[in-house]
C-alpha cells in the first residue's frame, strides 16, 4: 500500500442533491474498473436517507445499465431487528432505491435475516457471519469490500456501533446483536469494526448541520469508543464525503473540494 493512502480525506459538495450524484458516480466508476479487471466487486451498505439518495442516483445513471451486476454482491454493515419488507429496513431501502431495478442475481444480495423468519437475534448475527465467510479476505474471515458505505450519526456512530457500547470494542466475532440500541428500533445486527476496516475504502456520507459536530470530532482524533465514526478507516481510503453544512468544522487542510 503506498504511504498515507488511507489518510482521512473530505470531499465537499455544495448540497445533498450534488453530494448524492458525485457519490453515485465514483461508485459505478469505481465498481465498472473492478469488473474491468475479471474481479468480483463486495460492496457494503448502509441505511439512511444519504445512503438511499445516493443509490437512486445510481439507478438514475445510464452508466448502471452498462455493469455486469452478476459480478458484484452487496453486504450491509448493519440491519434493523425487523419484518421482512419492512419499510425501515436497510436492505428494503436498497432494493427501493437500486437493487429491484437492475439485472443482479438474489444470491448475490446478501441480506440479514429477518425477526419473522424464525431465528432469534444471534442466530441472525451468527447466520450472517457465516454468510460473510463464504467469501474471505486477507484481514479475516469476512469480503475485503471494494467499498464499505458509512453513514455517520449525529453522535458519530457508523453502522450499528454506538458511542461507549461494548459493541464497538469487539474484535473477536465479525457480526454481533445489538440490544436496548440508543436509536430504535432497539434490537439490531452489526458488522463489527475489524469487518469495516478491513475493507480497502471506507466511504462515509453525511448531510446537514448536525452532523458538523462529529464530523469534526471524527477528523480531529477523538476516541474510537466515544466517536465510533473516528475508528472508521479503509486500507487504501478514507474518505468523507459531505456538504456544506456539515463542513463547518472540517480543517482546511483536509479538504477536497471538487465543485
Amino acid at each position: 500500500m503506498v504511504e498515507g493512502w488511507a489518510e482521512k480525506r473530505v470531499v465537499i459538495a455544495p448540497d445533498p442533491a450534488t453530494l448524492a450524484d458525485s457519490v453515485a458516480a465514483r461508485f459505478l466508476s469505481r465498481v465498472a474498473k473492478r469488473i474491468d479487471e475479471g474481479k468480483l466487486a463486495h460492496v457494503s451498505l448502509t441505511g439512511g436517507s444519504m445512503g438511499s439518495r445516493v443509490l437512486a442516483s445510481a439507478a438514475r445513471s445510464p452508466r448502471a445499465e452498462r455493469i455486469d451486476w452478476s459480478r458484484v454482491h452487496f453486504w450491509w454493515s448493519d440491519e434493523r431487528w425487523l419484518p421482512r419488507g419492512d419499510a425501515e429496513r436497510n436492505d428494503r431501502q436498497a432494493r427501493d432505491a437500486l437493487l429491484d431495478g437492475i439485472d443482479i442475481p438474489a444470491g448475490n444480495i446478501h441480506a440479514t435475516l429477518a425477526s419473522d423468519e424464525g431465528a432469534d437475534l444471534d442466530a441472525a448475527a451468527a447466520a450472517y457471519a457465516a454468510e460473510l465467510a463464504g467469501f474471505p479476505g486477507p484481514e479475516g474471515p469476512w469480503p475485503a469490500f471494494d467499498v464499505c458505505f458509512l453513514g455517520v450519526g449525529p453522535d458519530g456512530h457508523i453502522a450499528s456501533l454506538f458511542p461507549d457500547r461494548d459493541e464497538i470494542q469487539i474484535t473477536d466475532r465479525s457480526v454481533v446483536a445489538v440490544r436496548d440500541s440508543p436509536k430504535p428500533p432497539p434490537e439490531r445486527v452489526t458488522m463489527t469494526r475489524p469487518v469495516i476496516n478491513g475493507s480497502k475504502r471506507v466511504w462515509m456520507v453525511l448531510a446537514g448541520p448536525d452532523k458538523a459536530s462529529a464530523l469534526g470530532l471524527a477528523l480531529a482524533g477523538a476516541s474510537y469508543a466515544s466517536v465510533p465514526a473516528a475508528g472508521a478507516k479503509g486500507r487504501k481510503r478514507t474518505i468523507f464525503f459531505v456538504d456544506e453544512a456539515a463542513a463547518a468544522q472540517v480543517p482546511p487542510e483536509l479538504i477536497d473540494r471538487e465543485y
